[in-house]
């Protein structure tokens, strides 16, 4: 019990302290891709839709983009809040801030053990890949826009 406890506080203090950080960036540092976030030529909205079946489940994650001051992905922004260009920023915002709490993985890992090590990478996994997909699906769809 006590490994559990542990456990959920450090993935809820990670997502908060993560979460956070990146909402005081201004959003228009988040314009430029890196290495791990750059779109590849093989990631098309039909892929994502096929064989992900993403449109049919997106719209169930839960949306904190909003928590720390940041903006919806919802919807898209009003020209005047950045349209187009502030939503494919505030989704590789959420994709870097969801790459980043994976790295949370290797760490809860260092005291837990036996089946606590599965569970963590579940944790890892189930709440950080499929808001990963979403951000990219998203960026992949406004790409097609431009």
């Amino acid at each position: 019990m006590g490994t559990l406890v542990v456990l959920l506080a450090t993935w809820g203090t990670a997502g908060v302290v993560v979460g956070w950080s990146f909402s005081r960036r201004d959003w228009k540092t988040f314009l430029v891709t890196g290495a791990i976030t750059r779109l590849r030529r093989w990631e098309t909205k039909e892929r994502y839709e096929r064989l992900l079946l993403v449109r049919s489940w997106k719209d169930r994650l839960p949306e904190a983009g909003t928590w720390f001051g940041g903006v919806s992905k919802r919807h898209l922004p009003t020209m005047a809040n950045g349209g187009r260009t502030r939503f494919a920023a505030e989704s590789l915002r959420a994709e870097r801030v969801h790459l980043t709490l994976l790295l949370m993985v290797p760490v809860t890992m260092l005291w837990s053990r036996g089946w606590w090590m599965l569970f963590t990478i579940m944790i890892g996994v189930v709440v950080n890949i499929p808001c990963i997909i979403v951000s990219r699906y998203n960026r992949v769809r406004l790409a097609l826009l431009a």
